[in-house]
């Protein structure tokens, strides 16, 4: 099932809907942002100079600290009485990053999350148990919204209270789950230990997941364990939220909706654009945000390009998975260390699950590495010899296949810190 027409938008056709859409949002910035004009004029560049889809790369990047020293609304391009809603980041890292919603920018996410249930074959026939956070972060609302779009019975579940919401899941016969991936691997280990028979008591034909990076073998756990289809979703509030692209039923790389996203991969230390299948740091420009739009906005996200067009009848971009952020990846003693590298092989492994959480430290002068893993409820923790024989197992294939020598430390399930149904997958106290 496709949901819009400009899904399968020829190559001409799309490029002129984006050029249009590209020099109306050059303009409304120019005219409207304060922080762009001056990044405009420092560059030279005034918005008649953008002429063809290519000239994007004339433009100015932007980056999160830019939307954090701008706050909380110097990035508007609209006034306060256009604004219908307003999310914000955690601020963990500094001062919250502020995004807006005009109430076309409301229309066009509710769209792109339609798109998104209809990949994956959502109809009104379904129920969906939403468990994404509701509230300044975009997961619940989002997927909320463009469930209502599809017309689909939404629950607003949202997070925490595990046990009630697999009771709601079974009694009120959810057909699709929405959660993080680590999430949905919570529920499943609740609900085992509650005595439920996943494939029996539960009715879910898919799921919808995103907000963190994951590993095929992660993908094909979840996959496994609830006997469901795996979509994944990818987005961040800074765009849209979720909705920026999804994977469909014919491929597991996510479709861009680019007639609202313009997608570009850049080497993330030169900035120089890379071209399609190099793997890269994603940069974005929205091309129909009207309270927020945003313009070569640098993701922090790892992936590549493919503009085959896909079996499914959409002729968007495709991108692969994020095999993590640029701004997560850690160096270890002079290696690239990207936290779902590790996932990877951990999911080759037997006896383990697919919790883990990776912490970086010195001693001495040198970087030193460990990771915890939670083992499987049937493996004991007092078989001494066992349980040595599997950390020298993990040890082995992380140092054969990433060339980073960690030391493992075996833990029981359900002990290594979550946050907000996050899976907390790294430590650094290198800069503590």
């Amino acid at each position: 099932m496709i949901y819009s027409t400009e899904e399968t938008f020829p190559k001409e056709k799309l490029e002129k809907l984006q050029i249009k859409r590209l020099k109306e949002t050059v303009s409304r910035v120019y005219n409207n942002v304060p922080f762009y004009q001056k990044k405009f004029k420092e560059l030279g560049i005034l918005p008649e100079d953008i002429k063809s889809i290519e000239d994007i790369s004339k433009l100015p990047f932007t980056k999160k600290q830019d939307l954090r020293d701008n706050y909380p609304f110097g990035l508007f391009a609209v006034s306060q009485d256009a604004v219908v809603r307003v999310h914000s980041s955690s601020g963990t890292t500094g001062k919250p990053t502020v995004v807006g919603y005009t109430k076309s920018d409301m229309d066009m996410w509710n769209e792109v999350m339609a798109r998104v249930y209809t990949m994956a074959g959502v109809t009104s026939e379904d129920l969906v148990h939403n468990a994404y956070g509701y509230g300044l972060f975009t997961g619940g609302l989002g997927f909320h919204y463009g469930a209502e779009k599809v017309g689909a019975t939404i629950v607003p579940s949202s997070g925490g209270f595990t046990s009630r919401q697999l009771l709601l899941m079974k009694d009120f016969k959810a057909t699709v789950l929405a959660a993080t991936p680590s999430f949905a691997l919570h529920m499943a280990e609740k609900a085992k230990s509650e005595g439920y028979d996943l494939k029996k008591d539960f009715k879910l034909k898919c799921g919808l997941f995103g907000a963190e990076p994951t590993s095929p073998g992660l993908k094909k756990e979840v996959s496994e364990v609830w006997g469901i289809d795996y979509f994944e979703i990818y987005g961040l509030s800074e765009i849209i939220g979720p909705g920026v692209s999804s994977s469909c039923t014919c491929s597991d790389e996510l479709h861009i909706f680019e007639d609202h996203f313009y997608p570009e991969i850049i080497d993330p230390k030169s900035g120089e654009v890379l071209p399609y299948g190099q793997k890269g740091e994603l940069v974005i420009t929205s091309l129909t945000k009207q309270a927020l739009p945003i313009i070569r906005y640098r993701t922090g996200d790892i992936t590549s390009l493919n503009p085959t067009p896909c079996r499914c009848g959409r002729t968007h971009i495709k991108m692969k998975s994020i095999m993590g952020r640029a701004d997560d990846m850690l160096i270890v003693n002079g290696v690239n260390v990207f936290p779902s590298q590790v996932e990877h092989v951990l999911s080759q492994v037997s006896g383990i699950t697919l919790n883990y959480q990776i912490i970086a430290d010195k001693k001495g002068y040198l970087d030193s590495l460990e990771i915890m893993v939670e083992v499987n409820e049937d493996m004991p923790l007092d078989n001494l010899g066992e349980l040595e024989k599997l950390q020298k197992n993990i040890q082995g294939e992380l140092l054969n296949n990433l060339y980073i020598n960690a030391k493992i430390k075996l833990v029981e399930p359900r002990t290594i810190e979550r946050s907000m149904g996050k899976a907390v997958r790294v430590v650094d106290k290198r800069n503590l």
